[in-house]
């Protein structure tokens, strides 16, 4: 049912100010138009709200009834347009934002730090999926926008670039690469690799720089194939090989006996973006979050 807030407002102003005149003046529309806007909600009610004379202005025993609730109806609106308003220039809110879970790791909680030391009130949710999961909830509306890796998108799906992130090699402080700093490719072949699997979103970046699958695999023969980054940094824990992993995906800290190795001949790294619906208008706290993101990315 549509509600006529024009016919209410103007039934209004007449009972507060006692005639159609001074109504029109307080809501600054002709008589004319003030008596089509009470015209037309009395014609949707079916009823008559106002009996008016050419001397004088009353209200029905109708009108006299909803003059409470009608004052009620114009409160709550107005209280409504305030908090919304209030709401936009405070810039408070919820926010949904997807990223893939390596972003999750370290690059992501440095700017929710910023972004709450800023508006504190404010609750956002983070949505954790593979590359495709992360399109998918940004093209749906699940999610505001989405930090990605760089790739071929919907049609209706933006991309901005944000930072570039390097495959390195991770081993533990008694493995016999621990004392590299850098490491050719190619002398990962002689251990026990840890590698991510087909399924990974990282996996097609490697392979298209060995050139394709078959070529990976001749190339390293890992003995451990795992989807999440997160797991074969567990799996070096424990002594069980040398993982390779973004740079991003370990976590300061977490693992102190572990060490890094930048991988060399050839340099492989990724691009993370930032994934808008073209025809996205962000809410003022998701807003928020988003300029910080590219402020950040923009140095």
């Amino acid at each position: 049912m549509k509600i006529d807030m024009l016919g209410v407002q103007a039934f209004v102003a007449v009972a507060d100010h006692g005639g159609f005149g001074r109504a029109a003046d307080v809501l600054n529309i002709t008589q004319t138009a003030l008596s089509r806007r009470l015209q037309t909600l009395e014609g949707f009610l079916g009823v008559k709200l106002v009996e008016r004379t050419t001397r004088s202005v009353a209200l029905t025993g109708i009108g006299e009834n909803f003059l409470p609730q009608a004052r009620r109806l114009m409160t709550d609106l107005s209280a409504a347009l305030v908090e919304i308003r209030e709401t936009g220039k405070a810039l408070r809110g919820d926010v949904t934002m997807a990223c893939v879970p390596t972003v999750g790791v370290q690059y992501l909680p440095r700017i929710l730090q910023d972004y709450c030391a800023r508006f504190p009130d404010n609750r956002i949710r983070v949505l954790d999926h593979a590359s495709s999961g992360v399109e998918q909830v940004v093209l749906r509306r699940e999610a505001e926008f989405g930090i990605n890796i760089a790739g071929r998108y919907h049609p209706e799906l933006e991309s901005t670039p944000l930072l570039q992130d390097r495959f390195v090699a991770v081993c533990r402080e008694d493995h016999a690469l621990a004392g590299r700093k850098r490491l050719p490719w190619r002398q990962l072949k002689p251990h026990r690799i840890i590698f991510p699997g087909s399924d990974s979103s990282n996996r097609p970046l490697l392979d298209m720089a060995f050139g394709n699958a078959a070529a990976t695999g001749a190339a390293l023969q890992p003995i451990y194939e795992v989807q999440r980054s997160s797991t074969a940094v567990g799996l070096v824990a424990q002594g069980l090989g040398v993982a390779v992993v973004p740079s991003l995906a370990i976590q300061r800290g977490a693992y102190p006996r572990l060490r890094v190795l930048a991988l060399t001949d050839p340099v492989v790294t990724r691009t993370f973006v930032l994934l808008l619906r073209k025809s996205a208008h962000l809410s003022p706290a998701a807003q928020a979050l988003y300029d910080i993101i590219l402020r950040q990315a923009m140095g």
